[in-house]
């Protein structure tokens, strides 16, 4: 038996080693691939325009004096466009989950923060961002992220297919990916389907609540919801390689990698919402993982965290094992379907702290621009998060998560403050190392007031 548990081990090591090779091969390979597939297409596309318009053969025309040439790709571009509004377009109730827990978030954080008059610069920005409307021809405006869409644009879709930009950044190609992934968790999930699991019980119809309420264990690990709490905190090699625990601490509606753990319903989300004591000990959940990456919540209110006592050992752990940005975004996913999304933008602007201003984690950078950032369910925190991001990200050039139109006018504002003389700390709340939730909801509070004046 010890020989086969042996075997068992080395051959998932050389499994997992392989992987890892794998991913790291077809990571540096992709940006090769995509810019050799556009310059082909381009060149293709190029000399049949030359041909059918210079040499102009009869046989190259179609009824109608069209080219072969540009129908194919106006139908190409036509299947893409009706495609992609198909994603794009959600019926409202789809749009009520993120509109009804950014506004939680917002009601939450103004109970307990204090009302501050609202600058020029807050004026303007609300302004650029919720009154204007950003084209799809821009160069790196994203048909999966409504952060800057209008609400008219997600209750009325347009009657025609859009033209959208078409970005070479292979960067932009990675977000796009990441942000189709995130809208369908901002949107509630609206296509999926639920996959029914093998070893789930036929009796047991709510087995995350059940697992939050200490009825039942974990599964395959065998472990309770207060063994988690009591036994396993501080216990970071456990926490590190042990990969079959995350998804019951932090259930989702999508499927993870323990196909023993069942995924969320939304009978148990109502329930779980609800329920005092499931709320409490996904609380401790959260608290043990922040432990676990060098992070204290230090307010349990507004869900402001800060560095732990060990955070220097904690963090060289997270930039060494970035599996744990994938464990991260399923806890921001958690946090925003379980009751509690007004702890999302704090931890959010924790990351972003670390990683554009301290530098301190430059391996989970990309996945807090592409992936913790877009799970914030409330769009006026994205909003101001993105900005904060921008101000911040060293070769602006290269900043690709955020429309060109907002990145040109928050350039200019920046512009214009620095000949005024203004001091960059007196500038916004944003560059304060400490802030609080009441600038990042403080948009909604005022755009309701300015619409009712």
């Amino acid at each position: 038996m010890i020989i086969v548990a042996v075997l068992c081990y080395v051959g998932r090591l050389f499994f997992l080693i392989f992987a890892y090779i794998m991913a790291w091969f077809i990571n540096r390979l992709y940006p090769v691939v995509d810019w050799l597939r556009r310059t082909l297409t381009f060149f293709w596309r190029c000399m049949r325009r030359m041909v059918t318009s210079t040499v102009g053969f009869p046989f190259l025309r179609m009824r109608g004096g069209k080219d072969p040439g540009e129908s194919e790709v106006n139908d190409e571009e036509n299947i893409s466009e009706k495609s992609r509004q198909q994603d794009l377009e959600t019926p409202p109730s789809e749009c009520q989950h993120e509109a009804a827990a950014g506004k939680r978030s917002a009601d939450f954080s103004r109970e307990h923060t204090n009302k501050r008059q609202k600058t020029q610069e807050d004026i303007e920005t609300d302004d650029e961002s919720d009154s204007e409307y950003v084209k799809t021809t821009d160069e790196f405006y994203c048909g999966y992220d409504s952060t800057w869409e209008t609400k008219e644009e997600q209750q009325s879709p347009p009657m025609r297919p859009r033209r959208y930009a078409t970005s070479t950044n292979y960067k932009f190609s990675r977000f796009e990916s990441a942000a189709r992934d995130m809208q369908n968790y901002r949107h509630d999930y609206p296509s999926q389907r639920r996959p029914q699991h093998r070893m789930k019980p036929a009796s047991d119809d709510k087995p995350n609540l059940s697992f939050y309420l200490g009825k039942t264990p974990s599964r395959p690990d065998g472990v309770y919801i207060h063994n988690f709490h009591e036994e396993w905190r501080g216990e970071y090699d456990t926490l590190e390689f042990v990969h079959s625990y995350i998804q019951w601490l932090f259930p989702l509606q999508e499927p993870g990698m323990n196909y023993e753990a069942s995924t969320l319903t939304k009978e148990e989300i109502e329930v779980f919402t609800q329920d005092t004591t499931a709320k409490a000990n996904l609380l401790k959940s959260y608290e043990l993982m922040l432990d676990f990456y060098g992070i204290k919540l230090c307010n349990k209110q507004t869900g402001e965290v800060q560095r732990a006592p060990n955070w220097k050992e904690r963090f060289q752990n997270l930039n060494s094992h970035t599996h744990n940005n994938l464990r991260i975004t399923r806890i921001l996913k958690c946090l925003g379907t379980l009751g509690f999304p007004e702890y999302q933008a704090p931890l959010v602007r924790f990351f972003l702290q670390e990683t554009l201003v301290n530098r301190e984690l430059p391996n989970v950078k990309d996945s807090v621009l592409s992936y913790f950032l877009f799970a914030v369910l409330d769009k006026t925190q994205r909003r101001s998060l993105l900005k904060f991001a921008y101000q911040n990200y060293d070769r602006k050039d290269e900043f690709v998560w955020c429309p060109k139109k907002i990145q040109m006018k928050w350039s200019k504002l920046s512009v214009s403050k620095t000949q005024e003389g203004v001091n960059d700390k007196e500038d916004t709340c944003e560059l304060d190392l400490n802030p609080s939730l009441e600038y990042l909801s403080l948009g909604k509070e005022d755009d309701t007031k300015d619409k009712e004046n």
